[in-house]
């Protein structure tokens, strides 16, 4: 199964990204510190290192997570990017908005190509369904989650 094997924060755009060790997720928020906390529907995005070590091999040199500004990066296997895909990450449900496309400042940061070798390999944007903390080395269930599992299921979505 599937674990999560980095989470990154960044305060405001084009500021670092930050490794942490545990984030804290809000309902219908996002990762309490992160730029996008309180936005609509970019509240969390995350990418796997599967798709990393992909985009590596097309990029020819080390894709690093922490500079594709992804929030949660899990360990294998393909984050779903279909909207309405549901993604459980420990404790925290999440709604897939839509796809992560990478962005062209991609080439400026790791190297010309670097966008070109990240697409459709960038991950997803996702919303909060559930709330809870994340931590480096839990579970995540890419396949769904059963919405009666769910504190506000089908009804939440509207």
């Amino acid at each position: 199964m599937p674990t999560v094997s980095l989470l990154h924060t960044a305060k405001g755009r084009r500021l670092p990204m930050r490794p942490s060790e545990q984030v804290e997720v809000e309902t219908a928020r996002g990762i309490v510190g992160d730029r996008y906390h309180g936005a609509r529907h970019r509240q969390v995005t995350i990418q796997s290192q599967q798709s990393l070590d992909e985009a590596t091999e097309v990029f020819g040199a080390e894709v690093p997570a922490a500079l594709t500004r992804r929030n949660i990066t899990v360990s294998d296997g393909v984050v779903p990017q279909a909207p309405g895909s549901i993604i459980r990450v420990g404790p925290v449900v999440l709604e897939v908005v839509r796809v992560a496309a990478p962005c062209k400042l991609l080439d400026d940061t790791i190297g010309v190509g670097a966008q070109a070798a990240l697409r459709r390999r960038g991950g997803s944007v996702c919303r909060v369904l559930e709330g809870g903390v994340v931590r480096l080395g839990d579970a995540v269930a890419l396949d769904g989650v059963d919405e009666s599992e769910t504190l506000f299921g089908a009804a939440y979505r509207g």
